[in-house]
């Protein structure tokens, strides 16, 4: 039974995402702290906040509107990963890894989001 937003699969994962998002940018060059890093951590940050917030709207209008948010912020943070990966800062695998992870979270969301605007 989903009972808080903590409940629901999507932000779960979102926030897998998110640490696992924290914990790979702490290898990013020093340089990076004010602009790679920090994107890429609010983005991460940003999805399962903006899941949370859907989740908590009493309107199909905004509970779309917050899980199209966390859509785009994922997205965000998948053109910052496949940047990442294309700077060196992360390796291959792991950026493979994060795409495959995210995309099926961006699934998950987009579940969300058909819930809602299937409510009456």
């Amino acid at each position: 039974m989903i009972r808080n937003f903590s409940d629901l699969e999507a932000w779960k994962q979102a926030h897998q995402i998110a640490l696992s998002v924290y914990k790979i940018t702490q290898k990013y060059p020093r340089e990076e702290i004010f602009a790679l890093t920090s994107q890429s951590r609010r983005a991460a940050a940003s999805v399962g906040a903006n899941i949370a917030e859907g989740f908590s709207r009493n309107t199909k209008k905004d509970k779309i509107h917050f899980y199209a948010m966390a859509r785009g912020s994922l997205t965000e943070l998948q053109n910052h990963m496949i940047l990442s990966r294309d700077l060196g800062y992360v390796s291959p695998d792991s950026c493979s890894d994060f795409l495959k992870s995210s995309e099926w979270t961006i699934k998950l969301i987009a579940g969300l989001e058909r819930s809602a605007a299937d409510k009456n």
